[in-house]
């Protein structure tokens, strides 16, 4: 297991700011803040970051697919 460094913590910063949560068609002047009621921002952020920690050699284990729908 890889140690975790602040290179890997620093890509998995990274990861959830870039996130790709909002839409084209959501992107205008009157959206600039995501609500925090949106389910798809924590759902999209963990995605990214947990992949940032796969792809650094920091995870320690894979995560569990979880059913958004229900």
């Amino acid at each position: 297991m890889a140690k975790l460094s602040a290179a890997s913590v620093e890509d998995m910063k990274l990861a959830a700011a870039h996130a790709n949560f909002i839409t084209d068609q959501e992107l205008h002047p009157e959206y600039i803040v995501p609500s925090v009621f949106d389910k798809r921002i924590a759902e999209a952020i963990s995605r990214e970051v947990e992949e940032a920690a796969d792809r650094t050699g920091v995870a320690r284990r894979k995560r569990a697919t979880i059913d958004s729908t229900a």
